[in-house]
């Protein structure tokens, strides 16, 4: 199994960019899975600007499929006082497989606290709790150990606590991204089939330091609307001791 440390560690300078392997442990069907291919335009995006501040915020669109070779490029688009966009876009064979927009701000002073979404009573997993990793059939699941809560839950509505199996050495907003896409869509829970989907666009507003306690994320998905072959749900993410940490919004194709 080819961990996302050594990925990131074999990456080399290509052209204008960086060249990487995105591996077939890593696939969701025929494409990369989005964290991964994410994670890898985030790495690239913070080597194109010296000194950037923390990820406040990403936008991804996957355009295309990735797998096997691709070639990572970076962009700055405005560097201001307290924030800096960077672009980055991840080409494969087929073409561009992935665009995504990073804004990285610094903290300003500010007057103004105000912070909702407590995390569901879902404790964190122990070194006695059984966990698993991940279904053969999908293959980057299994870069993940997971603990589920199955009761309580909305009828389209998945909550997971997970981590990736091997995590040493990485940027924590690369593991927050990494980690931030790996539920299965939301909508799902109402068909309780696997059927063919894929991400469209993904927003991640990062809302503090993505830090925990071993390596442990506790995750949400809902999805509020699903109709004509596309759902719309949100996710959260909070860290081990409870904290949020990031709030998202995806839409994904689902072909059903």
């Amino acid at each position: 199994m080819t961990s996302l440390p050594d990925i990131l560690a074999a990456m080399a300078p290509a052209g204008d960019g960086w060249g990487a392997t995105i591996p077939p442990d890593w696939l969701q069907g025929r494409t990369s899975y989005g964290g991964l291919s994410a994670a890898l335009a985030l790495h690239v995006a913070q080597r194109s600007e010296a000194d950037l501040p923390p990820l406040r915020s990403a936008q991804v669109s996957f355009v295309g499929p990735l797998s096997g070779a691709v070639t990572i490029r970076a962009e700055r688009l405005r560097l201001g006082r307290n924030a800096a966009f960077v672009q980055a876009d991840v080409v494969g064979e087929a073409g561009l497989g992935l665009r995504a927009t990073f804004v990285f701000m610094a903290a300003i002073t500010s007057r103004l606290t105000h912070e909702e979404g407590q995390a569901p009573a879902l404790p964190r997993p122990g070194p006695g709790d059984r966990t698993w990793f991940g279904r053969p059939e999908v293959p980057f699941s299994q870069q993940f150990e997971f603990v589920d809560q199955r009761e309580g839950l909305a009828p389209a509505e998945w909550l997971r606590w997970a981590r990736l199996r091997e995590r040493d050495g990485l940027d924590p907003a690369v593991e927050l991204l990494a980690i931030a896409d790996s539920l299965p869509p939301a909508a799902l829970r109402l068909l309780r089939e696997h059927v063919p989907l894929s991400s469209m666009t993904w927003l991640v507003n990062v809302l503090g330091a993505p830090v925990t306690t071993d390596g442990w994320w506790l995750l949400q998905a809902r999805a509020d609307h699903a109709r004509d072959g596309a759902s719309s749900q949100t996710m959260r993410v909070w860290n081990a001791d409870g904290r949020a940490v990031a709030e998202q919004m995806q839409s994904v194709a689902i072909f059903a």
